[in-house]
């Protein structure tokens, strides 16, 4: 049987320590605690950091919501859901750092339960992490995939090539014909191994994430960058932003269900441009980041 009450408890811990470890790694802002409640059933946390030192903007974000008919993003891929009411709970954080060597990075955990009158309840786990660099370094991409792998021990040794390979078709911007960044782990409708396990990788993604991230920020926080470094981290940002308007499976949930805006949208960068068919110079490294880094491969073996 699913604990609900365990999934609120976790989150809302791992909530509280990535805020503790962002912050320290910041060291100049805090974040702002919103806390708000949904009309329709349920609320949240939002925390969100601005202008700081390391992160122009970064959100964290828990929910726990509820409703009396799953929408069209969660019952697409399970049709028999459809109609039924459900409650769901996660995690949810992007990290838009100021240095455009620094990589954006995207987290998510969540908890779904779906019910139906005279029917038995429909529970499932499902998020990760990934990693959208402007600038890539084969020394990050290799421990971030490194520590994902790490990740995904509770489930055995075929549960990192299964939810990697999820990640990169996933994190697709099938409009540009490009990854959105390098990967990491994506799953979803997990709970065939039961409540326990399933719950145990959660847990294991959600605690991995600031292994997997956090060395990256410090190595890179403080290399010198000028105006064309961060005008190209602007235009890639855009690229970010399509991915999440359009094809976002939360984003979509969170505006299907009227969510809170704000919240769903703290996922945006503040500082953003496209520019109108933009090409990188041959040879640059603008051009090596789509021409080596968001390339299909396995990171672990690159030497």
């Amino acid at each position: 049987m699913f604990n609900v009450e365990a999934v609120k408890s976790y989150l809302l811990s791992l909530q509280e320590n990535i805020c503790t470890e962002l912050v320290q790694i910041d060291g100049q802002s805090d974040f702002i605690v919103d806390e708000w409640q949904r009309e329709q059933g349920g609320g949240g946390k939002t925390r969100v950091l601005s202008n700081g030192a390391v992160i122009e903007k970064g959100g964290v974000n828990f929910s726990h919501v509820m409703g009396d008919k799953l929408p069209g993003s969660a019952t697409a891929v399970r049709p028999e859901l459809a109609g039924r009411g459900f409650q769901a709970m996660g995690v949810s954080l992007v990290i838009h750092p100021n240095n455009p060597y620094v990589p954006t990075s995207h987290m998510n955990v969540r908890f779904f339960v779906a019910e139906k009158e005279g029917h038995d309840p429909v529970w499932w786990f499902g998020g990760g992490f990934d990693l959208t660099p402007y600038y890539g370094f084969k020394e990050d991409c290799v421990h971030w995939h490194q520590v994902s792998k790490a990740a995904c021990e509770p489930l055995g040794e075929e549960a990192y090539a299964k939810y990697k390979k999820w990640c990169d078709e996933y994190f697709y911007i099938k409009h540009r014909n490009e990854p959105r960044g390098v990967g990491g782990l994506f799953f979803d409708d997990l709970n065939e191994p039961g409540f326990d396990k399933s719950f145990e990788f959660m847990r294991s993604v959600g605690e991995h994430y600031m292994k997997a991230y956090g060395p990256i920020m410090r190595q890179r926080k403080d290399t010198p960058y000028g105006e064309r470094e961060k005008a190209f981290q602007k235009m890639r940002r855009g690229r970010y932003v399509e991915f999440n308007l359009v094809y976002d499976r939360g984003t979509l949930f969170g505006l299907q269900t009227g969510g809170r805006t704000e919240s769903i949208l703290m996922s945006l960068p503040a500082d953003v441009g496209w520019q109108y068919d933009w090409k990188a110079e041959p040879g640059s490294e603008e051009e090596k980041l789509t021409e080596y880094f968001l390339q299909d491969r396995d990171w672990i073996e690159v030497s």
